[in-house]
This record gives structure tokens, sequence and C-alpha cells, in this order.
């Protein structure tokens, strides 16, 4: 009888003890949430996204990892601070190497959607004793490519415009092109319904920033000098308009002088491949986190 009682509350204060916010010096750039128990690893949701981004996978692994949720200020609702003047891909790329180094993760496996996947590729190549191994969904060492251009110079043009706009137009404007964007990255309705959400609740200047930096910072010249194993997932849809093999193409190219890769391909998906496909997710993190 006094089992049947104290099982339920033990399984209460487990839960509690497993959830845990870490504040720190970083915290004008970000803030980190803490769930489950077991090897380390970082989380980074994309571009407006919450860390609820991730709450299948949390789901999934938390039983057997230790999550660490990075929430980017100003994306999803929360408050701008520091990212809300200057530069936000650089600082907050070194606000997690601040985390990780001060909480002494020892070489985290690191997960990165989207902006998330840029953040998490320029972290392992600035601080490679800080990232164990690399997962990349659906991100590119240059994103400019997507601009239709080589370089940063040739995207910077493009993205200054794309800046402007977002910065000119009024918070209505901004929120209808944000739902028009979010239906063409993902198919799931729940998961169309909780990425407008976020990206109508972001900060405006923040979101106008973080796009214009990703668009032109390129990492190509850096890749051949990352040695740790590196995970690209990437979705394809006949949706998308592109076939496979052109698909697979575009993503080995944008990756062809990392040396230490495996990319893996997921169908039926649009970007966001965890609200998409979440099963054949989930199967590809377990693959990726139980490797050496």
């Amino acid at each position: 009888m006094i089992a049947k009682i104290l099982l339920p509350v033990l399984a209460i204060f487990l839960f509690c003890q497993a959830t845990v916010t870490f504040a720190g010096s970083w915290t004008n750039r970000i803030s980190v949430t803490v769930q489950g128990h077991g090897p380390d690893v970082v989380l980074i949701p994309g571009m407006t996204c919450s860390p609820a981004v991730w709450d299948g996978t949390v789901a999934h692994l938390e039983g057997h990892y230790r999550l660490h949720l990075v929430q980017v200020n100003g994306f999803a609702g929360a408050p701008a601070q520091a990212n809300g003047q200057g530069p936000v891909l650089q600082p907050t790329v070194d606000a997690i190497a601040a985390y990780i180094e001060a909480n002494h993760l020892k070489s985290p496996k690191v997960i990165g959607h989207s902006f998330g996947g840029t953040m998490g590729l320029l972290l392992a190549i600035q601080h490679p004793k800080d990232v164990g191994a690399l997962m990349i969904v659906d991100a590119f060492p240059f994103t400019g490519l997507l601009l239709r251009v080589d370089d940063a110079d040739a995207a910077r043009k493009k993205a200054e415009k794309m800046r402007k706009k977002t910065m000119d137009q009024s918070q209505d404007s901004y929120a209808r092109d944000q739902k028009k964007f979010i239906r063409i990255l993902v198919k799931s309705p729940a998961g169309r319904d909780l990425a407008t959400d976020w990206a109508v609740d972001s900060d405006k200047s923040v979101v106008a920033q973080a796009t214009y930096e990703d668009l032109t910072t390129d990492m190509r010249p850096q890749l051949q000098n990352l040695k740790i194993p590196v995970t690209i997932l990437y979705p394809w849809d006949p949706k998308s308009g592109y076939s496979q093999v052109m698909t697979d193409w575009f993503y080995q190219q944008s990756y062809t002088t990392l040396p230490n890769k495996k990319f893996v391909r997921i169908d039926n998906s649009f970007h966001f491949i965890m609200f998409d496909r979440p099963q054949e997710f989930f199967k590809q993190v377990d693959k990726f986190l139980a490797s050496p």
C-alpha cells in the first residue's frame, strides 16, 4: 500500500529533478533548459523556433540522455535582450560555447535544425573540443546558395534587401509573410500551426538580422579542418519540384570538402523533418547518438 502511494510521488520528484533551467553569463543571448539523465546532448532549434520543436525528441530520448535545450533570445516570444542590437549569429554561438564550457560538458553531441544547424556547424569549427559529433538537420555551410549566388559578397545585396524589408514592415505585414512562408516548410498541420505561432511571436528585428547573417556566412572554406563526425539529415518531397538525384547532388556538393560526413535523406518531408516524419527522424537520431 505504501509503495503504491510513494511510487507516483517518486515519479513526480524525479521528473521535476530532470527539468532544470541554467543561468549564467550567456543569458543575454540564450537560455538553456535541461531534461533527462545520461550522456549530454545539446539541441539547437532553427530560425524563429522554440525549443518545443524538440518536444517529441525529448520524449523519445530523455530516459537515456541529458538534453540541453537552447532557446535563442528573440525567437518564439523570448525577449530579445542583447540579440535585439547588432550581430546575432556569432554572439549566440559564443554563448552556447560559454554554456558548454561553464557547465563542464565533455564534448557533447550537438543536434541543430536549420539556423540551429548553422550555429552547430560554426560552433564545431570554432570550438572543436566542445562538440563530440554533430547532426545538421537541413542546413548548409553557405545558406546563400538558396539565393542562387556563389559567394557571400554576391549574397550580401540580396540579403540586405530582405533585412530592410523585414525591418521596415509593420507587425501585421510581418505576420502575414511568416504565415505564408511556414506553409512551404511544414507538411504536418499541427507542426505548421506551432511553427507559425513561433514565427509570428518572434522579434522581427532579431529575425531580420539573423536571416541576413545566415545568408552571408560561408563556412565552406573551413569544412576541411573539421574532423568530428557530422551527419547531414535532409528532406525530399515530390512537391519540392526537384528530383531525388538533384536534391542529393545539391547537399553533397555543399559539403564536398567535409572529411567525416554521412548523408541521410528523409523522403516525403519538408524542412521540419521532426514534425513531418517523426518516427524516421527519431530512428536517425538514435543511430547518430549511438555511434562512437
